[in-house]
Formats: structure tokens, sequence, C-alpha cells
């Protein structure tokens, strides 16, 4: 079997305030996504999110199914975001071959029992993937960054100067709950997401990269009158429950992709917190 399968269980808020620097590591921080022709996946019980990656070398990587999910393929009851965050490589699906450049996006309903990832030609293949329960079948799409949803936000002289492109949202594809984008920090800006929010219906995982080997993020998590941090390296990613927020600082500037399951929509559903107001 080529699938690495671990477990994260849901934790309490009031849990929450007790961890120490290794358990918050051993309970959020995801260390080790891209096993070489193999696949890595964190199935998490905040909204059953499955973090994974998938790194075909020199190999075709299929994506199998693993004890956790008592089914005979790994799409039988959920649903398939999958990012490109290495050189330009192919999916293939059922069957049909999508290929993807860096930062494209593919799709993937229910239902569907052949997932391949392919090396690629020039460079290194790596996908990050998010994977949600899912009620019913949508069809395989893939998004390109021209077909995103793309938005500016920030500023230079707040260190927060950012493009947003949702590429698996319902204003650019139809999903059952699973929504991801990419969110790049532009040269001089290291703020993301700031100021923060939570949001209780749904939680979120970020996945960053694009960062320097010899530079982090510290990533902010908690509820807003009782956070912590976490430093993430590159390829490195972080889940995040309903009641936390999710932020981060780095040494410089990188992408991280956002990923979201729960039981609406709508991304603008949030509740905002005052930067005043975090402690």
């Amino acid at each position: 079997m080529s699938i690495h399968h671990s477990t994260r269980h849901a934790v309490h808020p009031a849990d929450f305030k007790g961890y120490d620097t290794a358990k918050l590591r051993e309970n959020f921080l995801i260390e080790n996504l891209f096993k070489a022709n193999g696949i890595s996946v964190v199935y998490s019980m905040h909204d059953r999110l499955i973090v994974g990656g998938a790194n075909p070398v020199d190999q075709d990587v299929t994506l199998e199914t693993f004890p956790t999910l008592r089914s005979e393929n790994f799409l039988d009851r959920r649903e398939l975001g999958i990012i490109n965050v290495g050189s330009e490589s192919a999916v293939t699906v059922a069957g049909t071959r999508f290929i993807l450049a860096p930062k494209e996006a593919l799709y993937i309903g229910m239902g569907t029992k052949e997932v391949i990832f392919h090396p690629a030609a020039n460079g290194e293949a790596k996908f990050y993937f998010n994977s949600a329960p899912a009620h019913r079948n949508y069809p395989t799409k893939k998004v390109s960054l021209d077909e995103a949803e793309t938005v500016e936000l920030g500023s230079l002289d707040n260190s927060n100067h950012r493009t947003i492109r949702k590429v698996l949202i319902n204003s650019v594809v139809q999903t059952c709950q699973l929504q991801m984008g990419v969110t790049e920090l532009k040269t001089g800006s290291v703020w993301n997401t700031m100021p923060a929010h939570t949001h209780d219906r749904r939680m979120e995982a970020y996945f960053y990269f694009e960062l320097p080997e010899d530079q982090a993020v510290c990533h902010f998590m908690g509820e807003p009158d009782e956070t912590r941090h976490l430093w993430v390296k590159n390829n490195q990613a972080i889940i995040s429950p309903p009641w936390s927020i999710h932020s981060g600082a780095g040494t410089s500037n990188y992408t991280f992709i956002w990923g979201m399951a729960g039981e609406n929509l709508d991304y603008n559903d949030m509740d905002k917190v005052a930067i005043t107001d975090l402690k």
C-alpha cells in the first residue's frame, strides 16, 4: 500500500488551553506530507476533513482507500480537491487525463473509483489535496488560475498585501461542502488573515509552501482571547478547529492553500475579531 495514514482527534478549546508546544504540534501540525512515490493522509475528526499529499517521483501513484474509511474506494462517500504545488504534471481520473500547471486545481466528485497521480516530465510532482464527506456526485472539473475568483487585499503598509485565488468555491465549481483556495503574499508582506476571524460552521486547514527552506511562518491559533502559536516550515500544514483563529506571519513572503469543510458554502460566513481584542 502506497498510502500512509494517521488520525487526529478533535480537540476541545478548554483542553487546548493546557497544551505545551509538543502537544500543540502533535495535534495540529502536519510535518511530512510528501513521501517519495507515495501518498500521505491525515484524517481529522474536525468535520472529518482529510489533508493529504501525493509525491510521484518516478512512478505513478494511485489514491487508495485505507482502513479508517471502511470503503472499497477512497471516494465512495467523499469528494476531493487537488492543487498542484510542484511542477506541471498530470492526474488521471476515471480514465481521463488532466494536465495541471502549478497552482491549478482539480475537483473530483463522490463515487469516482480511480485517481492516479503521475510524475512530472520536468521537475518534481507534488499534489496537495483535501477531501470531505459528500452527499452526492458533482462532475470532475479542472480550474485554471484564470477561472479562479480572484481578489487582492491588504497593503504593503500593513505588511499584508496579498492575492487570494478561490479555485474550488461555489461561484466557480459545484461541491458538496469542500472549499479551497490559494493565497500569495507579495514581496515585503508577511501577514495572512489579519484581522483574524473564526467560523463555528466549518473548520479549516492551511498548507504553507513557496517558503524558503531557511525561513518559517509563525502560525497563530486558539480562541481569540487565548491564542497560541506554532512555527511552520515549507510544505507543512495546520489543522484549524472551528473555534480557532487561523493567522500567520512569516520571516519572508510565502504562499498558502486554505481548505474548508463544514455545514455551509458561504465564504463570507465568519466572525471577525478586532486586532486589539486578541490576547
